[in-house]
């Protein structure tokens, strides 16, 4: 005998336990999603425990010029009138006390940047700062460990970029290139200028000729040691050869 009811097929009909395991699954996926977020806002607002700029601040009045800054260009400019290899010793402090003298803070798209400071380790310099992005305090770590090749020229090799205890470098270096290249493409900049050729390394990962001039003098920089809170450079004057 035929029934007049419409029999449902079986697979319309889901059972309970699948169901239950399905908001479970979403359940899962969203405890993960959150706890991934979590992380990254964690590694992104974390402070590192050697980023200290008050320690860093001289507290020289604005306007006046660093006293080391005056002394390290008079030792300079006098090393060099005599023609001879010299070498100059740079501290810690003394980075800091300079940098710190920089028109701070300094605005760029948006992101507000101040309380800079600068740490030596060994064979690496560690720059740090503070970016302010919507009111949100993100900080950054830049590692440079600056190398002079057998032909003389020195790049000075951005190792690792951080924001907070996020590994940005890959990203970072990418999105330089660009601007880098953009501004390139879009600006008249002197290209052997010794600041277009700074950003160029920075940027572009382009070494550069390490030769100063110190008033008539073209002095070059030969080695580089970097040890925990001093750097050495080593100089001397330019020669023909080269």
């Amino acid at each position: 005998m035929l029934s007049s009811k419409r029999e449902i097929p079986e697979k319309e009909i889901e059972p309970n336990s699948r169901k239950k395991n399905r908001r479970r699954k979403l359940l899962y996926w969203l405890i993960i999603d959150l706890t991934v977020a979590f992380v990254v806002i964690a590694l992104l607002l974390y402070k590192p425990g050697h980023y200290n700029p008050t320690n860093s601040n001289p507290g020289i009045p604005e306007n006046e010029v660093s006293p080391y800054l005056t002394h390290l260009s008079s030792e300079i400019y006098n090393a060099a009138q005599l023609g001879e290899p010299f070498e100059i010793t740079l501290t810690q402090e003394a980075i800091n006390e300079i940098i710190t003298q920089a028109n701070w803070p300094i605005e760029s798209e948006g992101i507000l940047l101040y309380a800079p400071a600068a740490l030596f380790i060994e064979g690496m310099v560690v720059l740090m700062g503070t970016a302010d992005f919507k009111g949100v305090e993100l900080i950054i770590t830049v590692e440079l460990n600056p190398q002079i090749n057998e032909e003389g020229l020195i790049n000075l090799n951005v190792e690792k970029v951080k924001i907070g205890a996020m590994n940005i470098t890959p990203l970072a270096k990418i999105t330089a290139k660009k601007m880098y290249a953009h501004r390139l493409a879009t600006v008249s900049i002197d290209k052997y200028s010794l600041q277009t050729q700074i950003a160029a390394s920075l940027l572009n990962d382009e070494p550069f000729s390490p030769v100063f001039r110190i008033d008539h003098r073209r002095i070059r920089l030969n080695k580089i040691i970097i040890e925990k809170e001093k750097m050495t450079a080593y100089l001397s004057p330019e020669t023909k050869s080269r």
